[in-house]
């Protein structure tokens, strides 16, 4: 019993474990993220804060714990202390009439700043953390700042348009009368739903990183979806700038999102980072997986897709020690012969008709109306589904599963929908064979995954992945000796990796 009655959890700790749809962020990872700020800017009376984004306060409200500390010496009277910090140093945007209110009541103690309850007075009840409903600028059926689709958000009052102010105008300076912040922090909405089918949706934290950077700050920390280290919609141009930015000065990454958030999974984990405006040079990239952490210091620009796994870089370079020649060389684009996935063709073969495989079995086209890669008509192929099954993500066995809901060898005179990438063009079935057995390995599928972050499979996730000669199969045994695996590398890999079914 008297374990209960002493028992008093943080409000801010249990609202982030409960909830799934906006992220909120656990106290004590808001502290390990103003961990790798110069901790000397909580001790001058100077230095400006802003979330652009907030949602529970909890920013705020643990800077503001940093701040009373260190300018105890310089305000002695603790309410001078408070109202200094209040009034001078703290600001937010909150993305919601409802997380201001929660913003308000996790810094000021009450969610209106001007009555007798709030720990330091202002003049309005809104303090320095405001929230204005705006509307969408619709051009050509799209909001023209974020992209959300005006037939699913250009509706009611009475419903929330998500047109978040801080993304939504061309200079963000306008929203504090050109004021220079020391430290923008936040952990930004991460997507938008399109209106299409069952979870699509636009990614949009990607937004708030770049109006960020326009207002210059000192340093800038979010955290974020890792979706971003290789590319994809919407964010192939943000990944190019993250990943060309030397003043990136420190990244932790989150595999498995549950591990930073708890209860709460995010396909392709995520991360935080510290952008700092004076700094140019290499970054330091912090993995923990498990629990346990391994950090080195490397360019972010070493290729074209974040690698995320500080293990998996140095098995990356010495794989690729002598500059092979990677698989994606004999990856077909996307939509390889220019058939939709909704396409099934013919019921019944006809003269001069090709097999059309789409995922609800065979149908049939005619040969004139393949207008992409006729070439590999009349080849042997490797088809797999273009997502993977069991998603991108650890199972409870903390391996990656890294197969295609189907892979097979395509015969000649067959083709493929768009549901599946095509990979060689093979003048025998064994050829084709024996490269769906090194597809089958567990080092082809590890190398995959470093260029992956959602459950996708496109030509660039085999960028990684050496070509080899498939005039004979290929087993794991064999290409770990091939390229002088150690067996510390080798292990790490197995235990990665599921053996495929």
């Amino acid at each position: 019993m008297n374990n209960l009655r002493n028992y008093n959890p943080d409000v801010l700790s249990c609202l982030a474990n409960l909830s799934n749809d906006e992220v909120f962020t656990p106290p004590q990872l808001a502290n390990q993220m103003l961990d790798m700020l110069p901790q000397e800017l909580f001790q001058s009376p100077d230095t400006k804060f802003l979330d652009p984004c907030t949602k529970s306060g909890v920013f705020l409200r643990e800077i503001a714990k940093r701040l009373i500390d260190g300018l105890a010496d310089t305000i002695p009277d603790l309410q001078s202390r408070i109202d200094h910090i209040m009034h001078h140093q703290l600001y937010g945007i909150a993305i919601t009439r409802l997380t201001a209110l929660m913003s308000r009541r996790s810094l000021y103690c009450s969610k209106d700043a001007s009555c007798k309850y709030s720990i330091s007075q202002f003049d309005d009840a809104d303090g320095n953390i405001h929230f204005d409903e705006i509307q969408h600028t619709w051009q050509n059926g799209k909001c023209r700042y974020c992209g959300a689709s005006q037939e699913v958000y250009d509706r009611g009052e009475d419903l929330e348009t998500h047109a978040y102010e801080f993304i939504h105008t061309d200079n963000p300076n306008e929203l504090y009368n050109n004021m220079t912040f020391d430290v923008i922090i936040g952990n930004p909405p991460y997507q938008l739903s399109d209106g299409g089918n069952a979870a699509s949706a636009i990614p949009l934290y990607h937004l708030f990183v770049e109006q960020a950077k326009k207002l210059l700050p000192r340093y800038l920390i979010m955290i974020i979806p890792a979706r971003w280290y290789a590319g994809g919609r919407g964010l192939d141009s943000f990944r190019e700038n993250m990943l060309g930015d030397n003043r990136i000065k420190h990244i932790t990454d989150f595999a498995d999102s549950s591990e930073c958030f708890p209860g709460v999974n995010i396909a392709g984990g995520v991360c935080y980072f510290l952008w700092d405006k004076d700094y140019q040079g290499e970054c330091v990239v912090r993995n923990i997986s498990k629990g346990e952490e391994i950090t080195i210091k490397r360019s972010l620009s070493e290729y074209q897709v974040f690698v995320r796994s500080n293990i998996a870089i140095k098995l990356i370079r010495k794989i690729n020690t002598n500059n092979h020649e990677s698989l994606s060389t004999i990856v077909y684009p996307s939509n390889p012969f220019g058939f939709r996935t909704y396409v099934r063709g013919e019921k019944k073969e006809f003269a001069d008709s090709v097999k059309l495989i789409t995922s609800e079995g065979i149908g049939f086209v005619r040969r004139s109306d393949i207008i992409k890669c006729k070439d590999a008509i009349d080849k042997y192929n490797v088809i797999m589904t273009r997502a993977m099954s069991g998603g991108n993500k650890p199972g409870t066995d903390g391996k990656y599963q890294i197969v295609p809901s189907t892979m097979r060898v395509m015969n000649v005179n067959e083709i493929c929908v768009e549901t599946y990438i095509c990979i060689g063009a093979f003048d025998t079935m064994k050829e084709a064979k024996n490269l769906h057995s090194y597809l089958s390995t567990k080092f082809a599928r590890f190398l995959m995954l470093q260029a992956m972050s959602s459950i996708m499979i496109n030509k660039e996730a085999f960028q990684f992945v050496p070509l080899q000669d498939f005039s004979k199969p290929w087993t794991d045994e064999e290409l770990y000796k091939k390229y002088n695996l150690t067996e510390e590398e080798i292990a790490f890999i197995e235990s990665m990796i599921r053996p495929m079914e």
